[in-house]
Order: structure tokens, then sequence, then C-alpha cells
């Protein structure tokens, strides 16, 4: 029995090789004598990276993300005075990250392939699913964090139980997740018009 199927494992792997070009059999020889998945995806780097970079609809994400962390940086040093670039990495404040940038996928997808392409009502699906959730479930986590450190001030006397208290400035309100959809979408727009503008 054992036999049998090493001898059609062998038969099955032969009739690969002979049905595959000497390129593909040498890939294929290359990722089997352990030289591994994450090699080759180093080696192709440039090819995998170079589509992106000319790829509107992920220009458009990666930069209205960008735009909206920036936004956060400034708003808190008019308000405090001072800045704090740790905010760029930071998935609370205000505009909501998350919301610009899938509104400017599905703005985008909309620009690049017309709604009647498939993937834009998933992207729009998606977008949808992302901002109500950012205006209730991820917003009554804040809640929660806030009475539940009164809670244990109280139960403690003052004294703080734990090192540092529950995050409370999560989630948005819908005013300002239609604000940063909306900046996700003027910045999906712009990269449009860009790219229109650069293949004149």
């Amino acid at each position: 029995m054992t036999s049998s199927i090493g001898l059609s494992l062998i038969q099955f792997r032969l009739t690969i090789m002979d049905s595959t070009s000497s390129s593909s059999l040498n890939e294929f020889c290359y990722l089997q004598n352990g030289g591994g998945l994450e090699v080759a995806l180093m080696e192709n780097a440039a090819s995998f990276l170079a589509p992106l970079a000319s790829n509107k609809t992920f220009v458009s994400a990666i930069f209205a993300l960008f735009v909206t962390q920036s936004t956060k940086v400034f708003f808190h040093y008019f308000e405090e005075r001072r800045w704090n670039f740790r905010l760029m990495f930071s998935p609370q404040g205000i505009p909501s990250s998350r919301s610009a940038m899938c509104s400017a996928l599905t703005t985008s997808v909309a620009l690049s392939h017309g709604v009647a392409y498939p993937l834009f009502p998933i992207s729009l699906g998606f977008s949808l699913i992302v901002m109500s959730d950012s205006v209730s479930v991820t917003r009554q986590v804040g809640y929660q964090a806030l009475v539940l450190n009164k809670l244990l001030l109280e139960v403690s006397g003052g004294v703080p139980i734990l090192d540092e208290d529950l995050e409370e400035d999560v989630g948005h309100t819908v005013p300002q997740v239609l604000t940063s959809a909306l900046l996700g979408s003027t910045v999906a727009i712009l990269c449009s018009l860009t790219f229109v503008f650069l293949r004149r």
C-alpha cells in the first residue's frame, strides 16, 4: 500500500515536471530544495512593489492614511501647543484614519472602474461596516473604559490599581466619521487627477 502511494506521488511529480517549462521547473526545484517562499518574495520585491506604485487605488488609500494621521499631529499642536509625533501611529483621535482610508478605497474604485464594477459594492460594503463599527461598537468601548476607570478609582480609594488607565478616547461620532469619509474621498479624487495629469 505504502509503495503504491509512493509510486503515485513520483508519477504525479514527473507529470508536473513534463508539463512545465524549464524556468518554471527551476523555480519548483528551487523552492523544493529549501529556497523558501521568503527568499523568493525578497528576490521579486521590486516586481511586486512597482505595480503598487502605479495603482491609483492603493496610492489613494495610503495617502489618505498619511493625511489623516498627519492632521492629528497638527490638531494636537493647536490644542496643546506642543508637538506629539507619536499620534502619527495612533489609531485614536480625530479624524478617523480608518474611515478616511476606506472612503478613499471606495471612491478610487468608483473613479477607476465605475460603480458597475464588481469590486465597487464589495469595497462600499467593507467601508460601511468599518464606519458603523467606529460609531457604534468602538465608541461604546470608550464609554465602558471611562466607567471602569472611575469604578476602579472609587473601589481603590483613589489609589491607582493599574499602571495605566484604560484608553477612553476610542471610537468616533457620526459627524467625525462623515468628515473623515469626505476627507478620504477628496484625497482619492486628487490622486486620480494627479495620475491623469502625469500620464499626459
